[in-house]
């Protein structure tokens, strides 16, 4: 959806589709009329945006075929769709049983990753609408935080380089590394110091807010801090975490979002930090947490668990506060749909449908109060 900032700057927003499986070409299709078709009926929209989730294989197809990428597109508007931002962090395989780690997997100081990158940069450029001022690229902060050497940092270096290099042929294309606890960038402040050497023309950062929120850092002073370093924020993933003041009394609801699927990691405010949710049950952090498991916009899950909505909302206030937006790209990303507990997920796809559409009506009226 394109919605309208005081200063008179398009916003655009849309769903990462990131929480479907299709990985191939046909099946990415068939997830335009299963879902986002459904989704812009259900909110009414002109035209809906979609944050398009590409597998590497798909990506490396679209790039090298400009056929495919002129049927793709129309494909997308023939149906009421557009795309000016790309979710690159997932390499392949996101929906898989089991995921955790893979997902940081090829980093950045691998030639794969600085080749899919491009790829996608290729097959944004022809699926950009003719009047976006811009496109996005969200990828992963560099890697996983362990191992990660000189040699690493060094080998990360030059591939952004060499990845500024080539968004030059791209000129309405950036790409934003997303801080992720856990990772190499977890939060603003390794943001600014590990991309104070980047092409801030063509990168920045994609401000994940559930993330954001996980770090426990103030929406306000991570924005000043990434402004006062020349880092533009790119791209903002519009998501929310898991919050628990008293994680002992929450003990069994807690339990059900400790699933095999994705990692979950843990902090609590007091600095604390596991992996993964089942590590800080078993560790017994002292509360309060707060979880990245990405819960719906719109729910609130069930007592005596929270959202950190009230860091989104914050955030997106912050975002829209000035005189012109930060940030014009505003991504819905629950991928979790489907490993929420039992009786809180989606039963088909009208439901999914249902709650996605949900997120973004949420996200929309947010949004149209602070522009």
């Amino acid at each position: 959806m394109r919605l309208r900032h005081r200063s008179g700057r398009v916003l655009h927003l849309s769903y990462c589709t990131n929480v479907h499986p299709a990985e191939d070409l046909p099946g990415i299709v068939a997830q335009l009329d299963a879902f986002a078709l459904p989704v812009r009926e259900r909110l009414g929209a002109d035209v809906l945006g979609l944050g398009l989730w590409l597998a590497a294989p798909a990506a490396a197809e679209l790039a090298a075929d400009p056929a495919a990428r002129r049927r793709l597109r129309a494909e997308l508007g023939a149906r009421g769709l557009e795309v000016v931002t790309l979710n690159g962090f997932p390499y392949a395989a996101f929906q898989a049983p089991v995921v955790k780690h893979a997902v940081y997997h090829p980093d950045w100081t691998t030639e794969a990753r600085l080749d899919y990158t491009l790829n996608l940069a290729r097959v944004l450029d022809g699926l950009l609408p003719d009047d976006a001022a811009r496109g996005s690229i969200s990828t992963l902060p560099l890697a996983w935080r362990d191992p990660w050497q000189p040699g690493q940092r060094d080998a990360a270096a030059r591939n952004l380089d060499r990845l500024a290099a080539g968004l030059a042929g791209f000129e309405r294309i950036r790409v934003g590394f997303e801080p992720e606890p856990g990772c190499v960038i977890e939060n603003t402040t390794q943001a600014t110091d590990l991309l104070k050497a980047v092409d801030t023309d063509r990168l920045g950062v994609c401000l994940d807010l559930a993330h954001l929120a996980c770090a426990w850092e103030d929406p306000a002073e991570a924005l000043k801090r990434l402004s006062d370093s020349g880092l533009p924020v790119v791209k903002v993933q519009v998501s929310a975490a898991l919050e628990v003041t008293d994680p002992v009394a929450a003990r069994d609801v807690l339990h059900q979002y400790a699933e095999p699927r994705f990692l979950h990691q843990t902090r609590s405010s007091h600095g604390l930090a596991t992996d993964d949710l089942d590590q800080a049950l078993a560790a017994g952090l002292p509360g309060p947490w707060r979880v990245h498991f990405h819960v719906p916009l719109h729910i609130d899950p069930a007592p005596p668990l929270a959202s950190t909505t009230s860091v989104l909302e914050a955030a997106l206030r912050n975002l829209m506060a000035a005189g012109e937006p930060w940030c014009e790209h505003l991504d819905v990303e629950t991928y979790t749909w489907d490993v929420l507990p039992a009786g809180r997920r989606p039963a088909g796809r009208s439901e999914l449908a249902d709650g996605i559409a949900g997120e973004l009506a949420y996200t929309r009226d947010l949004l149209e109060k602070v522009s």
